[in-house]
């Protein structure tokens, strides 16, 4: 390839700092990371399938970045390791190990990278394979968020109400705040309204957080065992390769049954390996897309329970009990 022709290619491409921007958003998520790191693969991707060395692919998209921290000192080490013919898998993860603001997706793409250079595997096919998973990975976690999004607000919104009672009583013309602090009744009735009040935000926090977990690497052995596979490597080889691959990048491994299960299929049927592990890692995406929108279903159920248990008895305590002790004193008051 000529310089040209490299010049005109990465004049094409946007810049990395300029894409590093467009892709974060003000509070970075689990799904931006993914995007972010699947617009790298998919950058390399072109730049591998149009010629360009792998050697300068790092360069075109690392020179240049005006953003010296996260994603952008990852990027410009892992262009550094390529210039001068050091591991790149290597320098990525040493590079994200001391930026906590980068993406945590960096260790797939640098296993990838790590399982395609050693297995000798198309790099350009590798790249956008990962880059697909990745895109469909953070769709995903979007749509299990956006089913999380309803339930949770209604839970936030319910543990108001006892805050609000008050106001609305005080509003109303009743000595509520002077009872909940200087009433003894009214006292216990603010300490214990307040500690089932703290008690229903916890729980309903702790049901959002158990609804919204889910395994972010579904099917990421199948696709780097399926990179492995396309170089022609035996099953040995390639499971050895992608088990050193994660272990060094410190991926989590669940995977194994379900791959000797796909093996022993392959092997009975005579289908090609690859595509069975890719068709596999799909599925398993997907059933946990399916399980995150049952478990956001059955979050508005599951919200009921410490509504009833501590946000209700909360703002009788809080809201309703003070009004009832101000008209009775009252009422005492002016009887005597």
């Amino acid at each position: 390839m000529t310089l040209a022709t490299g010049g005109a290619i990465r004049r094409r491409l946007p810049r990395v700092d300029s894409m590093m921007n467009r892709l974060r958003p003000a509070s970075r998520d689990a799904a931006a990371d993914l995007d972010t790191i699947a617009a790298v693969a998919e950058r390399l991707s072109v730049l591998l399938t149009a010629g360009v060395p792998a050697s300068a692919a790092w360069g075109h998209l690392g020179s240049g970045t005006v953003d010296q921290a996260g994603d952008g000192v990852v990027l410009a080490a892992a262009a550094r390791a390529a210039a001068h013919g050091d591991p790149v898998a290597v320098a990525i993860a040493s590079a994200r190990a001391a930026q906590p603001a980068a993406s945590a997706a960096w260790p797939v793409l640098a296993a990838a990278w790590s399982v395609a250079e050693e297995s000798g595997a198309p790099l350009a096919v590798s790249l956008r394979e990962l880059a697909a998973g990745l895109r469909d990975e953070a769709q995903l976690r979007r749509e299990v968020r956006a089913a999380l999004a309803g339930p949770a607000a209604s839970a936030r919104l319910v543990t108001t109400l006892p805050l609000l009672a008050i106001g609305f009583g005080a509003t109303l013309g009743f000595d509520t705040l002077v009872v909940l602090f200087a009433n003894p009744l009214g006292l216990a009735c603010l300490l214990v309204g307040s500690a089932l009040l703290w008690a229903g935000r916890r729980w309903n926090a702790a049901l959002a957080r158990r609804a919204s977990r889910r395994r972010g690497d579904a099917g990421l052995e199948f696709e780097l065992l399926a990179v492995a596979m396309s170089s022609g490597a035996s099953i040995d080889r390639a499971r050895a390769t992608v088990d050193r691959a994660m272990t060094a990048h410190r991926l989590d491994r669940h995977d194994a049954r379900g791959i000797d299960a796909m093996l022993a299929l392959a092997a009975r049927a005579g289908a090609p390996v690859a595509e069975l592990l890719r068709s596999e890692a799909f599925r398993l995406r997907r059933a946990g897309r399916a399980a995150g929108a049952e478990r956001a279903a059955a979050l508005g159920v599951r919200l009921m329970v410490p509504l009833g248990v501590c946000v209700l008895p909360s703002f009788v305590l809080l809201g309703v009990a003070p009004i009832m002790i101000s008209v009775i004193s009252g009422t005492l008051a002016g009887a005597s």
